[in-house]
């Protein structure tokens, strides 16, 4: 069976950036599921996965544009610290749920000054290109479950 629309595909991955450095894997974990065609995963791992079966290993480049976006400078801001009232030290790296005019962002502190705070809303990926390998282990149709709910169940139809 082959991977397409309302099909639930299964596979092991591991992600590096330009450099090799491995950034996920589920190596040790169970293979990411996921219904084919509801955008569950980055656009172009899903377009690259169309059509694989079962035991296909491939290797995967998805641009910034079909990965996590371009990065905007925009996003980069600096905010008074006394934004982060009741939070006594905050450190590069903290992420936090700001609430924007667009709903809410996910900011990552990248520097801590005296007065202000230097925060980031791009997504840590967002601007690299993604190196994907990747092995398809399972190739299954969608329940209606799942096809209604846009997503793949756990085992025993339970959310992951």
């Amino acid at each position: 069976m082959e991977i397409a629309d309302r099909c639930v595909a299964s596979f092991h991955y591991t992600l590096t950036d330009d450099a090799g450095q491995v950034i996920d894997s589920s190596s040790g974990r169970d293979p990411l599921s996921y219904l084919h065609g509801a955008g569950n995963i980055v656009a172009g791992l899903e377009k690259a996965l169309a059509g694989k079966q079962a035991g296909d290993k491939l290797k995967v480049d998805v641009a910034p544009e079909e990965g996590y976006g371009i990065r905007h400078d925009g996003l980069v801001q600096q905010v008074p610290r006394d934004a982060f009232q009741g939070i006594d030290n905050v450190q590069p790296g903290m992420q936090f749920q700001a609430q924007t005019g667009n709903g809410p962002l996910l900011v990552t502190v990248t520097e801590v000054g005296e007065g202000t705070v230097t925060v980031d809303g791009n997504h840590p990926l967002a601007g690299k290109t993604l190196h994907f390998d990747v092995e398809v282990t399972e190739v299954r149709e969608a329940t209606a479950d799942e096809q209604q709910h846009g997503h793949a169940h756990g085992a025993g139809g339970a959310h992951g």
